[in-house]
């Protein structure tokens, strides 16, 4: 621990010592983090991290769909913004207000719901809303940079922060803004003349061409590299193809293996570490390099220390 948390102001959030992060990922796999905070709300958060020696690093991690929590665990404190009240969903109009721990399929649902269109492909990205938006996550021809008019956080020393769509910096599958900025809330902006049953059977639409072709039912962090060329490219390249075309399909590294159901996906097959997961990925990459000259970038987060030997 690089702190006392006897030192700390009381929060109405939970705060733990040493826990367990591996149940909060997909992967199932991950060492300890020195402190777990769940805040209650942005005041809770804001207070907290106030309080916080400068010293101490801190690290977001939300429902853990598109993250590799390595071995050795997580130095200083994650927070963890989950629950009922993270997972708020508001509409007024065409603009839909989101907390950045709603999933990203229920942000789509509420849209569809209300009536509110352009929100639909939304229900392919796993994971929430607020992890979605720092990577500027995307589908079926559409990405957070389509809809989303401006974020709420709140700064490393506990300031609010408010960016507009401009200084969010946005690209493909990246932001610019600042790295320590906790997202809190989002602004996204639908149209609100659709129609909640022709909506929903989109939504629908979507779920079942990802359980066709995704492995949505094993232990996986969702898509591990991003596509080499931005959509709309021509003749863009996927990832997947140059993965196939390398021999990686059903490749193995101890527990961890390529998807044969869809090579851009990893899994862990019931026994992987965090090193065989992040081990296999590198090889795929360096394989892919080998095989066409195109050095793969990780879509999927790697966070924390290795494990010490």
């Amino acid at each position: 621990m690089t702190f006392d948390l006897t030192k700390m102001p009381e929060t109405r959030g939970k705060l733990m010592k040493d826990a367990s992060l591996a149940p909060y990922t997909w992967f199932r796999v991950g060492g300890p983090a020195d402190c777990l905070f769940l805040p209650a709300d942005e005041a809770d958060l804001a207070s907290f991290l106030a309080a916080l020696p400068k010293s101490v690093p801190v690290t977001v991690l939300g429902v853990g769909s598109n993250t590799i929590v390595r071995d050795g665990g997580i130095e200083g404190v994650v927070v963890r913004l989950m629950g009922a009240y993270w997972g708020q969903v508001k509409i007024d109009g065409g603009m839909v207000r989101a907390r950045a721990g709603a999933l990203d399929l229920n942000v789509a649902k509420a849209a569809a719901k209300a009536g509110v269109s352009g929100l639909s492909f939304l229900s392919g990205i796993p994971g929430s809303i607020g992890g979605a938006v720092r990577t500027n996550a995307g589908c079926y021809g559409s990405e957070l940079s389509d809809v989303v008019t401006a974020i709420d956080g709140i700064s490393r020393a506990g300031q609010p922060i408010h960016l507009t769509r401009e200084e969010i910096g946005f690209s493909y599958r990246h932001t610019d803004f600042a790295s320590d900025i906790i997202v809190t809330r989002l602004h996204l902006q639908g149209t609100p003349d659709g129609d909640s049953e022709q909506l929903a059977d989109e939504i629908a639409a979507h779920q079942k061409r990802r359980a066709e072709t995704q492995p949505i039912k094993d232990k996986t962090g969702g898509s591990t590299f991003a596509n080499p060329d931005p959509p709309g490219t021509p003749d863009a390249r996927s990832s997947w193809k140059l993965i196939d075309a390398a021999g990686c399909r059903g490749l193995r590294v101890g527990g961890a293996m390529v998807s044969e159901k869809h090579c851009n996906f990893l899994i862990n097959t019931g026994e992987a570490s965090a090193a065989d997961i992040e081990a296999l990925g590198e090889l795929v990459r360096a394989r892919v390099l080998a095989h066409s000259g195109v050095d793969l970038r990780w879509e999927i987060r790697r966070i924390g220390r290795l494990q010490a030997n």
